[in-house]
């Protein structure tokens, strides 16, 4: 009983975990990445897809994304798209491939992002602390239950508060890597 309510607990925050890294690539650091244009969806003969879909995207420099689309008629509704998104990017058409060039962030700029970033980082603490929570009242119900010892449930909470310390501080860890990216001139 304990080992299904520990997994379950520890399922939950890994997903918190990989939610905040994938959202975390989509912050943009002073480095251009395919990531960033990850959530725009085109318009493919009726259907809204990612770009990745339609298009190869590649980024030949630290400062440019390149978009080739696999088909020379998706170049102008890609562009479009991108526009369309308000993501801060200008596309630049040549007529077979999309250039969008990234400005430098400012310091401004680049204290606003580490807000964000920080902000969406206790975002998912506070998930990992709702997952404990859940887990600790599983622990509860199944020692009222007689399903388990009051012994039994202690060792399981002291368990269930170290896996959530381990993983607030794997946070921090990734939180602070992209801190630091994105103040890397």
């Amino acid at each position: 009983m304990s080992k299904a309510i520990l997994d379950a607990m520890a399922q939950h925050m890994d997903k918190s975990v990989q939610g905040l890294q994938k959202e975390l690539a989509k912050v943009r650091t002073g480095r251009a990445s395919p990531a960033l244009i990850d959530g725009v969806q085109v318009d493919y003969y009726g259907s809204n897809v990612p770009i990745s879909q339609v298009a190869n995207v590649t980024t030949p420099d630290a400062r440019t994304i390149q978009i080739v689309p696999w088909e020379a008629t998706m170049l102008p509704v890609i562009e479009k798209a991108i526009l369309a998104a308000n993501i801060g990017f200008n596309p630049q058409s040549d007529g077979k491939v999309l250039r969008i060039p990234l400005p430098a962030l400012t310091e401004e700029r680049r204290k606003d992002m580490v807000k964000m970033v920080k902000k969406m980082g206790e975002e998912s603490k506070v998930a990992i602390r709702n997952n404990r929570r859940d887990a600790n009242e599983e622990a509860k119900k199944a020692e009222k239950n007689k399903e388990m010892s009051g012994d039994e449930q202690k060792k399981l909470m002291e368990l269930i508060q170290k896996k959530t310390d381990d993983k607030v501080a794997e946070i921090d860890k990734v939180i602070g890597a992209k801190e630091k990216e994105i103040l890397t001139l």
